[in-house]
């Protein structure tokens, strides 16, 4: 496994980080049981995978407590994790969500008891909160590093805007900054590549993308998408961005994923891992997987050196698009 820093900070990561959205500890559809989750982390920490990403809504907190239990076991200093706040934890009580010093301090409490550890490497905010105000959000989170809680301070998806402002706020008032932007971004969606990227790579800021592969359209032939029990799902509940991916030049970026894939004898979802770890200023794409066989894929994609050529081939097909994953 290679390694870098995130961003402009000291800390090492693994250039893939695991994301764990469908950890739990019962099967449902494309979401995974315990056995299942566990025995993917314990391989992911075998090939050298130190970066773990969750957030306190993925499987009502399951996710974070599955990841707790592994890593008990485990040398805690050796690992980087990383979890987010925003969403509502509790329909009913509207400070269970959002980012406001109590939803805050309250989810942060909880997440800390569900990963069993008495500080987070990475706290992130999910989104942006539109009824809190952007310093009350940065004192607490900064209130959090103060008290060893949380080493560093993350964001996600929003506008570069919305994002500027968030780091001319923190050094104004000389509080923590963001070292990290995970961020909607791949080869089939890109209009990151307009304003946030070249503000992060400007600022120093680590980029740590979701859904790097599109999920699950960049792993497999645009007519083959449907087939599987979580394309079928993502047709139907994330129509939006299953829409955006197609569209504008995303059959043909699939169909030369395809094409170039079986050129360099891997599989599609190994040559988009490799596209991101060739643009800059991506530090770790975060790769979802359903099964340990797809996790050492994408532990391996680290080895593929894609040309500039092959990278640009990719590329020359895509369209803007419209601005998806800020809800």
């Amino acid at each position: 496994m290679e390694y870098t820093t995130l961003g402009s900070t000291g800390m090492s990561v693994s250039r893939i980080a695991l994301g764990t959205m469908n950890f739990g500890y019962d099967s449902e559809g494309w979401r995974l049981d315990e056995d299942e989750s566990t025995e993917i982390l314990e391989r992911a920490l075998d090939l050298g995978i130190n970066f773990f990403d969750t957030a306190n809504v993925y499987r009502d907190g399951e996710s974070e407590s599955v990841i707790g239990d592994v890593i008990s076991e485990y040398d805690r200093e050796s690992l980087v994790l990383a979890t987010k706040v925003h969403g509502s934890m509790d329909d009913e009580n509207p400070n269970a969500q959002g980012l406001s010093r109590k939803a805050i301090e309250q989810e942060l409490s909880a997440s800390l008891d569900r990963l069993g550890v008495d500080t987070v490497d990475l706290y992130q905010i999910h989104r942006w909160d539109e009824d809190t105000p952007i310093e009350e959000t940065l004192r607490t989170l900064d209130d959090a590093v103060r008290r060893n809680q949380v080493r560093y301070v993350g964001a996600s998806s929003m506008w570069a805007h919305q994002f500027a402002d968030a780091l001319h706020t923190s050094d104004r008032l000389g509080l923590e900054r963001f070292v990290s932007m995970q961020n909607h971004y791949n080869p089939a969606y890109r209009e990151e590549e307009r304003e946030m990227l070249p503000l992060c790579e400007k600022e120093g800021i680590g980029v740590i993308p979701w859904s790097p592969l599109a999920r699950g359209y960049l792993t497999r032939p645009h007519d083959e998408f449907e087939t599987t029990t979580r394309g079928s799902e993502e047709a139907e509940t994330r129509q939006d961005r299953h829409e955006v991916y197609r569209a504008n030049g995303g059959e043909e970026i699939n169909r030369r994923m395809e094409e170039l894939a079986d050129e360099y004898g891997v599989t599609m979802a190994q040559l988009t891992i490799a596209w991101h770890l060739h643009r800059d200023p991506v530090t770790a794409p975060i790769v979802g997987v359903s099964s340990v066989e797809h996790l050492e894929e994408a532990a391996e994609a680290t080895e593929i050196s894609l040309s500039d050529s092959d990278r640009e081939y990719i590329e020359e097909p895509y369209d803007p698009v419209p601005v998806v994953g800020h809800d």
